[in-house]
Parts: structure tokens; C-alpha cells; sequence
């Protein structure tokens, strides 16, 4: 799944959102793509957890265009 973060702007930014996905699913992929602005994310958990814990983390997201 692959998400839409505008305000991801820093290396702090892919690590904090890297790090609160991986607490809910410790097995989950996590990579993010900084000048585009995107977090592409393989987990188990269903989309909309996900962008909830992204969300949660402090950052705008929605899903991304494929």
C-alpha cells in the first residue's frame, strides 16, 4: 500500500514513521521516498490502520495515487 505524506520533509520524519508502524506490526516493510513524498508500506494491518498510525504519528495521508 502506498501513502501520500506532504508533510514529510526530513530523515527524522521517514524514522518516526517508520518506527510508529513497525510498533503495530514489527514485521512490516517501510520505505519511504523522501522528494516524493511517499511512504510505501507492506503489512499485514489493513490500509486504514495504517494511515491512522501514520496519521497518529503527526502527519497528514492519504492514500496515494498507484
Amino acid at each position: 500500500m502506498k501513502f501520500s505524506v506532504p508533510d514529510m520533509s526530513c530523515g527524522h520524519c521517514t524514522a518516526a514513521i517508520e518506527s510508529a508502524v513497525k510498533t503495530a506490526d514489527p514485521n512490516a516493510g517501510v520505505e519511504c521516498d523522501l522528494s516524493a513524498r511517499q511512504v510505501r508500506v507492506d503489512s499485514v494491518l489493513p490500509a486504514d490502520q495504517v494511515q491512522a498510525i501514520i496519521r497518529d504519528a503527526g502527519y497528514d495521508v492519504e492514500p496515494a495515487a498507484a
